[in-house]
């Protein structure tokens, strides 16, 4: 049975082999470089992306008397729709952090072209690293970069909310109806999501959503807001944070939302005295955060998005649950998140009494 472009791109997931990704990816390659042929060697697939093809390759090519030698990683969205995919997007968001600063691999190219890998992809700079959450916190090796990574995520979050959408041509990112605040626009979201998909009463979810309705924020200044700025979707070495990873859920809004969101207790990972992803104080995060921005940090505010942030975790517990147990997902990663949505609760009960 035809289902349109999505069984196009299913079925390539399939049809294409890695020699058959090399070939074309070499003739993509030299194209866009304007040479006869370059050289791809090392092509393989790495773990993980539930959503999408991550490869590591290594590319070489001459340039007059001088050979050219890249480390580059090939991201391939084979469920994807066509143009205008989350892919082309993304892609666009970390040429943009590029420009302004932000340490994110470098993107060259990009193609929904399906001719080419049959589906839509992009090609950046491959950034060894650790990403590991739990490595992170505990490797002797790390105690370094642990000691001045809450003071880093300030800084490179300042520079971040510091991207100028109109100028990167940022317009397809979502952003507040007019007349509507960020934390408005984002609690009605997850309130209908929450609405749609919950089987269970829970009651420490009913009263977080009433307690963050009648604490709501007013208007607030509009920037890019990362969206999913937190331990684990960050490139980690000796130095510190050397990249910053996952853009996909970015849109515009309230830069304190990225401030909460990265002191949700489930991204400390065990290290509960240190609220800022485990490695810091908030004093530590906001000092950097408004000394690289020029821009005030209103701890109450950022309270209410770390509040509204451990819902939307607990909402996602469910739903990760719920793609396992409906047999949409036979992931033990799911299923195991999916028993996380007490955690969510409890902690919602403690932040609202406190």
């Amino acid at each position: 049975m035809n289902h349109g472009p999505l069984a196009r791109y299913v079925t390539a997931q399939t049809r294409m082999n890695t020699a058959d990704i090399q070939d074309r990816l070499a003739d993509f390659i030299a194209a866009q470089l304007g040479i006869a042929a370059v050289a791809i060697t090392d092509l393989h697939r790495l773990a993980g992306g539930a959503s999408r093809e991550i490869w590591s390759l290594e590319l070489a090519y001459r340039d007059g008397d001088e050979t050219i030698s890249r480390r580059l990683v090939l991201r391939r969205d084979p469920h994807a729709a066509g143009a205008g995919t989350a892919g082309g997007q993304e892609f666009r968001l970390l040429r943009a952090a590029y420009a302004s600063g932000v340490p994110v691999p470098r993107v060259y190219w990009y193609s929904d072209d399906p001719d080419v890998l049959e589906a839509p992809f992009f090609l950046m700079d491959r950034i060894d690293g650790e990403t590991i959450p739990r490595k992170l916190l505990r490797d002797p090796a790390l105690a370094a970069a642990r000691a001045g990574m809450a003071a880093q995520f300030g800084r490179i979050l300042a520079a971040i909310h510091g991207i100028d959408r109109v100028a990167h041509g940022l317009d397809f990112l979502t952003a507040p109806s007019d007349g509507q605040s960020p934390a408005q626009n984002e609690l009605d979201r997850f309130e209908q999501i929450y609405r749609g998909i919950t089987l269970d009463p829970h009651p420490a979810f009913e009263l977080a959503f009433r307690w963050l309705r009648s604490h709501m924020p007013g208007g607030a200044e509009c920037v890019v807001v990362h969206g999913d700025y937190r331990m684990g979707n960050v490139i980690c070495g000796p130095e510190g944070i050397r990249a910053v990873l996952d853009w996909e859920l970015a849109h515009v809004g309230d830069p304190m939302e990225d401030l909460g969101w990265l002191c949700v207790r489930s991204w400390r990972f065990g290290n509960d005295d240190r609220p800022v992803g485990g490695v810091g104080a908030r004093d530590e995060l906001f000092d950097a955060y408004a000394g690289s921005s020029g821009r005030a940090v209103d701890p109450e505010r950022v309270r209410y998005w770390e509040i509204l942030g451990n819902l939307k975790w607990g909402i996602i517990t469910i739903i990760q649950a719920r793609t396992y147990l409906d047999g949409h997902h036979r992931s033990v990663e799911h299923a195991s998140i999916g028993r996380r949505t007490a955690e969510t609760e409890m902690e919602l009960l403690e932040l609202i009494g406190s």
